[in-house]
């Protein structure tokens, strides 16, 4: 077995949604805030738009970045929602925004390069570099800078093999976002050092009370990582997209040829309906629903003791620091599980940073539910008192 593998952690919450499954097979009634998936269908017009394609034999391989048409639309989009001009040859369309990640992951690293992450962030992340014989270098970073990066983490742990800085704005699983002038400080941070900055924004168009602001807007050469699976709410379909640097693209196009081929001909077809107004309203309306609940939950939850050191403004997610309730998050999301069947994903998938004094909760059903699963786990902390 390839001694690669020694640095590719499984998610520690696939086994909490393992015991969940049992749980509920078992006649339980279990509430889910661990997975990180949104609970409403794929919006119809994109679904019409998978069918129609199938129908007419759109079956077949595409170019290996994606067809034209979804990479104008692509183009368009940022030049509408944000004021940004992107030519459409700088996408790539992608199984997924992990496709992304790897295609932007294998146009820069060397063995023994090593990346700047922040410590707590997506463990895929960090996976994929080690994947690459690469080092993810993570650093810890708190509620004082939003659990972002920023110029001054750059200044003190780059190191001479460090080639590229990644971030996630909006952030799992903290949900935060870099303001536009950390990000400016944080770019010239990094080009100061003639390397890359890597920017995940794969949960855009989920943010509440703000809109977020894309890292093109800062400047045209950041490798800019998204997704038609959050706010699209397009998981299952596996299509993201890459915004590739204009040195990169003949590189990008080279490791897409060989590694994937293309991205999933159907999906592609559907997500051209992503970017119509009937789509847009309906999603629009989705993310009201989403900044309501988020709002419920942090209410709910801080009731009973969970305390959130930041307001998630964005993503589907609350970062929960609940060292007043436990000596180890790990063992009371097992305890949560087993006895209020409230799954929820221990701080341990994210890092090691403060791991075990935080869980993460995902709020991707109703608030009614919100509401019971926070009833339910105030109960069990009393009984434990």
């Amino acid at each position: 077995m390839s001694s690669r593998l020694a640095h590719v952690h499984p998610f520690h919450v696939m086994a909490i949604l393992a015991r969940a499954q049992q749980l509920a097979a078992a006649g339980h009634d279990v509430i889910h805030m661990e997975v990180g998936e949104p609970d409403f269908p794929t919006p119809a017009p994109i679904v019409e738009a998978g069918r129609q394609a199938l129908a007419d034999g759109k079956t077949f391989y595409t170019p290996a970045l994606g067809i034209p048409a979804l990479r104008e639309a692509i183009a368009a989009f940022y030049q509408q929602r944000y004021g940004v001009t992107v030519s459409p040859r700088r996408i790539a369309v992608t199984t997924g925004a992990s496709g992304a990640l790897l295609l932007t992951l294998s146009a820069l690293l060397a063995a023994g390069d090593s990346v700047l992450l922040p410590d707590p962030t997506y463990p895929c992340n960090r996976h994929l570099v080690s994947l690459l014989d690469a080092e993810p270098l993570s650093v810890a970073v708190g509620p004082d800078t939003q659990y972002q990066l920023n110029a001054q983490h750059i200044a003190a742990h780059w190191q001479a093999n460090t080639v590229a800085a990644m971030i996630a704005s909006p952030a799992n699983p903290t949900g935060t976002l870099i303001s536009p002038t950390e990000l400016a400080a944080l770019y010239g941070a990094v080009k100061a050092q003639g390397r890359q900055l890597i920017v995940d924004e794969i949960y855009h168009g989920l943010t509440y009370g703000m809109d977020a602001t894309t890292a093109l807007a800062c400047a045209d050469d950041i490798w800019v990582i998204n997704s038609f699976s959050k706010y699209f709410q397009m998981t299952g379909w596996r299509l993201g997209w890459l915004v590739i640097p204009e040195a990169y693209i003949d590189a990008v196009e080279r490791v897409a040829q060989n590694v994937f081929l293309s991205a999933p001909t159907p999906a592609q077809y559907a997500a051209l309906a992503a970017f119509t107004p009937q789509t847009i309203a309906l999603l629009e309306e989705r993310r009201q629903v989403f900044h309501q609940r988020r709002d419920v939950l942090l209410a709910a939850f801080s009731e009973i003791g969970f305390r959130f050191p930041t307001q998630p403004q964005g993503a589907f997610y609350a970062y929960a620091d609940v060292s007043d309730l436990c000596d180890n998050s790990a063992t009371l999301a097992a305890n949560l599980l087993e006895h209020t069947h409230v799954a929820l994903t221990p701080g341990k998938d994210f890092g090691q940073h403060g791991a075990t004094q935080h869980l993460r909760l995902a709020y991707t059903c109703d608030e009614a539910r919100i509401r019971q699963a926070a009833a339910r786990i105030g109960e069990y902390l009393q009984r434990q008192r």
